[in-house]
């Protein structure tokens, strides 16, 4: 590979402009026309200034991309190795694979600085297939013991879903590091099992490795779905002993934890302790008071946030409108709802505004109101809409709309035997035998069991809209 010390003098000409005047896509086109006509294509130097400079200015596929791929058979292996971390990277990882083609079809050389990126892309497009073609390259050219690459792999089989698979893998690993375990945790969380998310957790520390900042983040969440509050505050001590400085991702963790493990006031603590916030954070704090039924405190720290110069998001107001419904606070959630549809916090009301409109209607026996809403709404109503309206109106005796809001569902879910039952049962109670044959002949039409055990509909469960989505908290798991 050349070095500065050696390079000519076109090519010392071609680094200096990347680096000190490669500031718009004219500036690169201008350096490029340059770098071809001095014929240093092949330099590795100029190539990494100059992919580097592409990936900055978003030019990855219309410059780099051509220049090194398109219009040359064999680029040295540095150059695709660049060209797979840039563009692994970027918002086209898709290109990865098809470099990591080339490299394959022009007998180019692949190392372990390689895999790693191309997997990393294959992770993120969830392409199961030619990730295990490209693992089947790993084992045969004997990459299995870099432990880098085994790290990827892993990341490859959790974040298309295969479990299974990965826990195989992660067995096999010759040498495992704390990103090792940390991407087997990330994997059952993403795949809802919590529970072996936490036993990975327990056999890591059993085998001496300690969990680093993004262990935690992630053995937080696992901790937050399965209510094991003790792990958590073991989790929480740790991160007091190794002095970690509670940041926007670590400290939002702890309050997610602690708000879904009912234990909201240390969760406050830790929102007094963090020297840095964000919307995720006020997030955290709100929902966990909603969830702990006390609307009155969510919508103090909702106005609260808006007071200290926090914006919003869609999020904030799912969640403390379904604060308002939990504690029946129909006043001021229609306060909230009419400022958003206003248009105070910027965006629209979705799908899920409503329908934590409609269920805090409802319940608060203004059945006519919540008819009203779902009318007017500029979406089709949910099932969760409907099992909303089907409930406040059952409780009210509204055997009318409660009729409506049962067949609305089956249209919906016609495959779900549960709304069926539910539509049998108000016809029963309502002595309308006839019309109790008919759904149980639609049932047997359709060929679904009835399940004399199943006498609730199964609704969306308005904690699911208070699910915290701490996408930050993604971190690069993998090296490279």
């Amino acid at each position: 590979m050349s070095t500065p010390k050696n390079l000519n003098t076109a090519a010392a000409r071609i680094l200096h402009l990347l680096t000190t005047r490669c500031e718009t896509p004219s500036h690169l086109h201008q350096i490029l026309a340059q770098l071809l006509i001095q014929n240093l294509r092949s330099d590795t130097t100029v190539a990494h200034r100059f992919i580097t400079a592409c990936h900055s200015l978003n030019l990855l596929s219309s410059a780099a991309f051509p220049l090194y791929i398109n219009n040359c058979t064999t680029p040295h292996t540095f150059v695709c190795n660049t060209l797979l971390k840039a563009f692994s990277h970027s918002s086209a990882p898709q290109k990865s694979p098809i470099i990591y083609s080339h490299m394959h079809r022009n007998s180019i050389s692949v190392n372990n600085y390689s895999f790693p990126f191309v997997l990393k892309a294959l992770a993120d497009l969830k392409l199961m297939k030619e990730g295990t073609s490209v693992h089947a390259q790993v084992t045969k050219l004997g990459f299995m013991n870099d432990v880098y690459v085994g790290n990827s792999l892993l990341n490859l089989y959790a974040a298309t879903g295969d479990m299974a698979f990965c826990g195989k893998l992660f067995d096999e690993m010759p040498l495992r590091d704390v990103v090792s375990w940390t991407v087997v945790i990330s994997g059952f969380n993403e795949a809802g099992r919590f529970d072996d998310a936490l036993i990975a957790l327990e056999r890591m520390r059993s085998e001496g490795v300690m969990p680093n900042q993004v262990t935690a983040v992630n053995a937080l969440a696992a901790c937050a779905g399965f209510g094991a509050l003790d792990i958590g505050v073991w989790i929480h001590e740790h991160v007091k002993r190794s002095g970690w400085e509670l940041d926007v991702i670590l400290g939002t963790s702890l309050i997610d934890m602690y708000g879904k493990c009912g234990q909201i006031e240390e969760g406050l603590r830790v929102f007094e302790d963090m020297s840095e916030k964000n919307v995720f954070t006020w997030n955290a704090v709100i929902k966990g008071l909603a969830l702990s039924k006390n609307g009155k405190e969510a919508v103090r720290w909702f106005f609260r946030m808006e007071e200290e110069g926090i914006q919003p998001d869609e999020v904030t107001l799912i969640t403390v409108l379904c604060a308002c419904v939990h504690s029946g606070l129909v006043h001021m959630g229609r306060r909230i709802f009419s400022l958003l549809a206003d248009g105070k916090y910027g965006f629209s009301p979705s799908v899920k505004h409503y329908g934590c409109m409609v269920d805090l209607l409802a319940r608060s026996k203004c059945l006519d109101e919540a008819v009203r809403l779902i009318t007017d709404m500029p979406f089709q109503p949910t099932v969760s809409i409907w099992g909303a309206l089907l409930a406040g109106s059952r409780a009210q005796a509204n055997s009318e709309l409660s009729e409506n809001a049962a067949w609305k569902l089956v249209e919906l879910e016609p495959r779900n035997p549960a709304y069926y039952v539910v539509l049998s049962n108000l016809y029963a109670e309502m002595g309308r035998w006839s019309d109790v044959e008919k759904v149980r002949k639609l049932m047997k039409e359709r060929g679904l069991k009835k399940d004399m055990g199943s006498s609730a509909v199964k609704l969306e469960n308005q904690e699911c809209l208070l699910e915290l989505d701490i996408r930050t908290k993604k971190q690069h798991l993998v090296h490279g």
